[in-house]
């Protein structure tokens, strides 16, 4: 990990922090809520040693990337995503046509827009934990989920300014972490209000073998410093994401792909999600999906959790382009 080097790249309004290691192709990996570009620590040393350059941002919002406006979360509509991941290639990659993108949660919903909006800059693409969605001309995302779940879902306890932030600051950095990055349970996340993650199962009393308390210190200590107000406006500004992709309705994604999600992930419990990966509906709408992996035991963070695994994943798809 001493190996990796870190820059700041002005980016779309941005001053976006990197992590890069090794060279050859360009892979850009994309990390999720509440995660950084250190999600994704061991593919990158893994990929860099099999000849390839691996740049992994802190998204807009996280870490040591600074200048979005946390306060207006229609600043963090995949639009405003997109347009960062392609002014970053610009960036670093302007004698490269096109890179090999891999994300994970939010970092995977980003890169299937990314492919819908602009394939002509992805060779490839490595999905985990969230298939593709495909836009639902009768309902945005927060009332679809809402209607599912409820109120005290997750995302729809996200929605108001200030109001999750305000119960997770007596609780600290850490603790929310080490709740949300060991869950387990292919159940959803329910944050009934006044509960905050009391509602959460307790994270086992070691960690999980993936993540040291060295580790889980790294994250906290930069959500310590930022908060969690700009993962969280990801899902505040759904709704008008929702609005703003309607041109797209309907596309299809012309990416070769391959997807992969644990079987204990929860999104991939979310009612009609395993119909629609493995009967039909995703291929058709991902024409060029190439593979589906299910990792037996796994939950949502595979990539820390499974981390050699995935790395062999990645490796075995991306060489053949």
């Amino acid at each position: 990990m001493e190996k990796i080097e870190h820059k700041m790249v002005a980016v779309n309004g941005l001053n976006m922090h990197i992590a890069e290691l090794g060279q050859g192709p360009t892979i850009l990996f994309l990390h999720g809520f509440p995660e950084l570009w250190y999600s994704w620590r061991h593919q990158m040393v893994y990929l860099a040693e099999c000849g390839y350059r691996a740049v992994a941002p802190d998204l807009r919002g996280y870490g040591d990337t600074t200048g979005a406006s946390l306060n207006d979360p229609s600043k963090f509509s995949i639009l405003h995503l997109v347009g960062d991941v392609v002014a970053l290639l610009e960036a670093i990659a302007p004698n490269e046509e096109k890179v090999f993108v891999v994300a994970h949660d939010w970092g995977a919903l980003i890169a299937w827009h990314l492919c819908l909006f602009r394939p002509d800059k992805v060779k490839a693409l490595v999905n985990l934990s969230v298939h593709f969605l495909p836009r639902n001309p009768k309902m945005n995302t927060v009332e679809w989920l809402k209607a599912i779940y409820g109120e005290d879902h997750y995302i729809s306890r996200f929605q108001v300014p200030g109001e999750i932030e305000a119960e997770f600051a007596p609780i600290g950095a850490k603790s929310i972490l080490k709740k949300i990055l060991t869950y387990r349970d292919p159940a959803p996340f329910y944050f009934p209000k006044g509960k905050g993650l009391e509602a959460l199962p307790d994270a086992p009393v070691a960690l999980s073998s993936w993540l040291s308390e060295e580790e889980l210190d790294y994250y906290a200590n930069k959500f310590e410093q930022t908060g969690f107000t700009g993962g969280v406006n990801y899902y505040r500004a759904l709704p008008i994401s929702w609005e703003l992709t309607a041109p797209w309705t309907g596309a299809q994604v012309k990416v070769p792909t391959k997807f992969i999600v644990g079987e204990f992930d929860l999104v991939y419990h979310i009612p009609g999600a395993k119909e629609y990966i493995h009967n039909g509906g995703f291929k058709e709408d991902v024409p060029l999906l190439e593979e589906v992996v299910v990792l037996e035991g796994s939950a949502h963070f595979v990539n820390q959790e499974r981390p050699h695994e995935i790395s062999k994943h990645i490796y075995d798809f991306i060489q053949k382009f």
